[in-house]
């Protein structure tokens, strides 16, 4: 059974719809994240959860408890502990202060307050900075008095909005698996909003992709990537080649079908699960870049085998990136850093058929 329930949830700004009507399950102890380019509805959804926005209709149910459709419970009433991306730390006080701010506005006893602000440090791996003040830590230290405030009053519910996003890189990685761990094992049902796709596939167990307000697929990290729903979930998710083409034949008894495109006749792909194309219909057929195979000499497979131009080429350590020019299309590969191509050099793509598949 759902932990949290958003039922036909509709938001406006101005006449401009922010939320379309969305439905969404969360199961208690799960960590789901909205992803979604800038205005796609994702920060809003979570502020209507933790009651900061007050959506126009549908409902939110957070254990068993409607938050809007028998009257608006307020944020502190729900059970919700949030995490901003700006840490929203006070900064004139030290981190044991920071932490239990909002005990002592609930007038708890002194013992119980103490005891709650260590098991939080603990957590969250500060103790021994309690009496620092948050210019005398690093941004990640920093982050962690947020989320150590956030949880220090056991909430129901753990809402993140960008939290890692004023890091940097390296930070970013390594604060994914403490979050991702910590989430874990205090078995808290967590929302985590994000627009960065390789944070959102470590840290979910499933991810929500939302587009102009709307939900356009739910699943986790390997079922958005190699299942993609249509052209802008593929698009987001990881780089993807996008060819036009029209669907030509369709292969009897098998989830294929002929492709012709600016460069082939008939590109054998594998039809999406999620499209329902047919014979005379414009699509995109699309691979993913490390799907292509590139060989000097011609491989021996039947289909999908063309010639090309390395057009330009990037170096990039463990990876390298090409881009091949086939007739009038631009074609992006990824290979092994091992192998020895040059610009301008002509190779062979395999585009493999089980890879190649065809979206709307």
């Amino acid at each position: 059974m759902a932990f949290i329930e958003i039922k036909g949830l509709f938001k406006t700004f101005d006449k401009v719809t922010a939320i379309n009507r969305i439905d969404l399950e969360i199961k208690k102890g799960e960590l789901l994240t909205l992803l979604g380019p800038s205005g796609c509805g994702k920060t809003t959804t979570l502020r209507c959860i933790a009651g900061l926005e007050k959506p126009e209709d549908g409902d939110i149910v957070i254990d068993g408890q409607s938050m809007l459709a028998e009257g608006f419970v307020p944020p502190a009433k729900r059970g919700i502990g949030m995490v901003f991306q700006n840490y929203a730390v006070w900064p004139h006080m030290k981190v044991f202060t920071n932490i239990v701010y909002g005990l002592k506005l609930q007038k708890l006893p002194k013992r119980e307050i103490q005891e709650s602000a260590a098991r939080v440090l603990e957590l969250v791996g500060l103790s021994g900075l309690e009496n620092r003040y948050p210019s005398q830590l690093s941004g990640g230290q920093q982050q962690r008095v947020a989320l150590a405030r956030a949880l220090v009053r056991n909430p129901k519910v753990l809402l993140l909005d960008e939290p890692l996003s004023n890091l940097d890189a390296k930070l970013r990685e390594e604060l994914r698996f403490e979050i991702k761990d910590l989430v874990r094992r205090m078995n808290i049902t967590s929302v985590y909003v994000t627009h960065d796709q390789g944070e959102a596939m470590v840290i979910s167990d499933r991810i929500a992709v939302m587009d102009s307000g709307n939900v356009v697929q739910i699943g986790n990290a390997r079922d958005i990537y190699e299942k993609p729903a249509n052209r802008f979930v593929a698009d987001f998710i990881g780089a993807m080649n996008f060819m036009a083409g029209e669907i030509v034949e369709k292969v009897p008894d098998k989830p294929n079908a002929y492709v012709r495109t600016e460069f082939a006749d008939k590109l054998l792909c594998r039809m999406s699960e999620h499209s329902k194309a047919t014979v005379k219909d414009e699509i995109y057929a699309s691979i993913r870049p490390e799907d292509v195979e590139v060989t000097a000499d011609r491989p021996q497979a039947d289909e999908n085998c063309f010639k090309g131009t390395i057009s330009n080429m990037a170096y990039l350590g463990n990876l390298l990136f090409f881009f091949v020019k086939l007739k009038n299309s631009m074609i992006r590969v990824q290979a092994s850093h091992q192998v020895s191509f040059e610009e301008g050099q002509e190779v062979y793509l395999h585009l493999n058929p089980e890879k190649s598949m065809i979206l709307s």
